[in-house]
């Protein structure tokens, strides 16, 4: 039994003789899909998922050719962070509806940088999405030391205050934790979407490699996103702003 495909069906609130019906198909061909003795055509199973509101690489994953599904989630990448469009931060956000995840030591560009950042994190969160940033802790170690690496005396850690004033105003409304990790990477989801600024030693954030992915197969979303869970589960609360 195809199990994926049969709680699909049912989650949709369909039977198998509907879903051949809006497939174009006979409920015989949905019976051997869900007994797995055939598998669709990839346009069937195209329309299929659409259907179910599920990816056909999660309904048929020995169907799906998973290299091409890696190199379908990398959207753009850029050198530099600086050169990401300003313009994509603001439709990113704005399309979430469910996950706002954010990982970073200061990430101060946004706040200084995006006018409408801090007011569409509150809409967000109070329609009802779940948002969570972290941010480097002032008392930890990893901070000092990523301030030593770029030689600037301290400003690594100014920049984490000056970031926090502009959040503290939305404690309680966003979770929010601080972290002591060497972290490796700037992480920001906007649901499946995700903008990953990769660090290197010696060389400010701002102008190191940076990628758009978006979640089809999971080969690099699921990798980012489970670092994020890791450092989120380590840190700990800004004066109530999150558990």
């Amino acid at each position: 039994m195809n199990e994926r495909l049969r709680r699909a069906i049912l989650r949709a609130g369909l039977d198998p003789a509907t879903l051949a019906t809006m497939a174009e198909v006979s409920a015989k061909s949905v019976e051997r899909w869900l007994a797995e003795t055939s598998v669709p055509y990839p346009r069937t199973r195209y329309r299929v998922a659409a259907i179910l509101q599920e990816d056909e690489s999660y309904l048929w994953p020995n169907a799906v050719d998973k290299a091409s599904l890696t190199g379908a989630e990398l959207v753009s990448t850029w050198p530099r962070r600086q050169d990401v469009p300003k313009h994509l931060w603001t439709e990113l956000l704005r399309g979430a509806e469910r996950n706002i995840d954010y990982v970073a030591f200061a990430g101060l560009f946004l706040a200084e940088e995006i006018p409408d950042w801090i007011p569409t994190l509150r809409a967000k969160a109070q329609a009802g999405a779940r948002v969570r940033m972290l941010f480097g802790d002032p008392n930890g170690t990893q901070l000092a030391a990523r301030d030593a690496e770029y030689e600037i005396g301290g400003g690594v850690g100014g920049r984490v205050s000056a970031v926090l004033a502009y959040y503290r105003s939305l404690v309680g409304q966003l979770e929010i934790r601080l972290h002591d990790t060497p972290l490796y990477a700037s992480i920001y989801r906007f649901d499946d979407d995700m903008i990953v600024n990769s660090h290197v030693y010696g060389i400010l954030a701002a102008y190191t490699p940076t990628m758009h992915i978006r979640r089809v197969d999971g080969a690099y979303f699921n990798t980012y996103l489970e670092s994020y869970e890791k450092i989120w589960a380590s840190a700990r609360p800004l004066d109530g702003g999150g558990t």
